[in-house]
């Protein structure tokens, strides 16, 4: 596609990582050219308030024509790579919005930016009963559920014990976001919607946070796993630690605790925020450049993050696992703090043509659990309840793209703070509903 004399650079992947190396390769002597299966940016740590109706979806998501249409030597193509050709320097898109079967598009560098989904661990089948909140596809999907299951508790009149199944929730994980959504949802039924409804009290919503492991945000101390525990604990979370999920109907949840014991959870939604796998392209690139994948399905880079043999090509974000140049592998989070490094260290090193170790500095870790409670650790000073909700708040404000989404993200915090609102509380649920029709008069009962 085209002709240029200018270096050709190729970024797949319009996440944090892969936007970071577009706009830190603005004032390079290089042609540019963005591919994502979506035309927006998506801010990923606040997906989970679009889900509980915090938020409103453009206020999350912004097209990544309107955030790159300064830069004159980037473009965006709306497209998915099927095949990459590393002998020939060509990738290979379907998927075109002009019906094309396929283009073919030549590069110099090559930065592949894929990031992650949720794992399932082998039980692809409990997807559609557990949404995740990876996408913001999956995000309206659980704001129409969770939403739906209270209007459904309010006309189950006649079965007790099927208004409280539409009135359970269960959260998978218990990792920054199984938490922040757990607490969204207790305060959602406890603050927000307790006027609203007639036949039902919404406070008798029961909200269980599943974790495998011993405590919740494994990550942060201890210390603060507690606080964040307690803080659950106020807000109504039933945590369940040390128990596996083994099933996922359209029902009900099956959990087995430490001891082995198998019980049956009567709950109509079901949420997903435990464990990740890589994207696809990972394997592609792997394949494409008998590069080696871990069991997560991160493909293993170099400490310059380019695939080995290949120093043309730069992996980064949650598809990778770095290696340390001596045999062993480095393992960062999978959080926006290291995609985002990595962007800036990947469009430096393509303007500069060096090939330096990516050294990721760790600025702090945080998580919020619901109105003026959250942890944080910054610089090593462990922080909770409402000073690390206001540093959380401003953090976020500050990363999230574009000055419009900003205000309208700091209005709608303030609002809701002050009210106890929120004001994204719509349904989208038209392709089931049925079709309306008119009985004629001598079929009326």
């Amino acid at each position: 596609m085209g002709a240029s004399e200018r270096r050709r650079v190729v970024v797949i992947g319009g996440g944090f990582g892969g936007l970071l190396v577009v706009k830190g390769l603005r004032r390079a002597d290089v042609d540019v050219t963005l591919v994502d299966r979506q035309n927006y940016h998506l801010f990923q740590p606040l997906v989970y308030q679009v889900a509980t109706g915090g938020l409103a979806a453009p206020e999350v998501a912004t097209p990544l024509r309107r955030i790159l249409h300064r830069q004159k030597n980037a473009r965006v193509l709306l497209a998915e790579a099927t095949e990459l050709d590393v002998a020939n320097r060509r990738v290979r898109l379907d998927r075109m919005p002009n019906g094309d079967e396929e283009v073919l598009l030549d590069y110099d560098d090559l930065v592949v930016a894929g990031g992650s989904a949720y794992s399932y661990f082998g039980h692809d089948e409990w997807a559609p009963h557990a949404p995740e909140l990876k996408s913001l596809t999956g995000a309206l999907e659980l704001r129409t559920r969770i939403l739906s299951a209270f209007e459904a508790a309010e006309v189950e009149l006649g079965d007790p014990v099927q208004r409280q199944a539409w009135l359970t929730f269960v959260v998978v994980g218990a990792g920054p976001t199984g938490v922040e959504m757990a607490g969204q949802i207790a305060e959602l039924a406890r603050d927000t919607l307790r006027r609203d409804f007639r036949d039902i009290d919404t406070r008798t919503a029961e909200v269980l946070l599943v974790e495998a492991g011993p405590r919740v945000l494994s990550a942060f101390p201890e210390s603060l796993s507690r606080r964040a525990e307690q803080s659950l604990a106020n807000l109504g979370v039933t945590v369940r630690l040390e128990t596996t999920v083994v099933g996922v109907d359209e029902g009900h949840v099956e959990l087995r605790t430490a001891d082995g014991n198998v019980e049956q959870v009567s709950a109509r939604t079901a949420v997903w925020a435990a464990g990740v796998t890589a994207s696809p392209l990972a394997a592609l690139l792997a394949d494409a450049t008998g590069g080696e994948v871990d069991r997560a399905g991160r493909i293993v880079v170099e400490p310059d993050l380019t695939v080995p043999g290949h120093p043309e090509i730069h992996a980064l974000g949650d598809m990778v696992v770095v290696s340390d140049g001596a045999g062993g592998r480095i393992r960062l989070p999978g959080v926006a703090p290291v995609a985002m490094q990595q962007g800036r260290y990947v469009a430096h090193a393509i303007r500069e043509r060096t090939t330096a170790p990516f050294r990721y500095r760790n600025k702090g870790d945080m998580a919020t659990i619901g109105r003026s409670r959250a942890v944080a650790v910054i610089g090593g000073v462990r922080l909770s309840g409402f000073p690390a909700w206001v540093i959380w708040l401003a953090v976020h404000i500050v990363y999230l793209i574009g000055f419009e989404n900003r205000l309208l993200v700091l209005t709608r915090w303030a609002f809701a703070y002050v009210t106890r609102s929120r004001g994204a509380r719509l349904i989208d649920d038209t392709p089931r509903r049925p079709t309306l029709r008119a009985v004629p008069p001598g079929d009326r009962t």
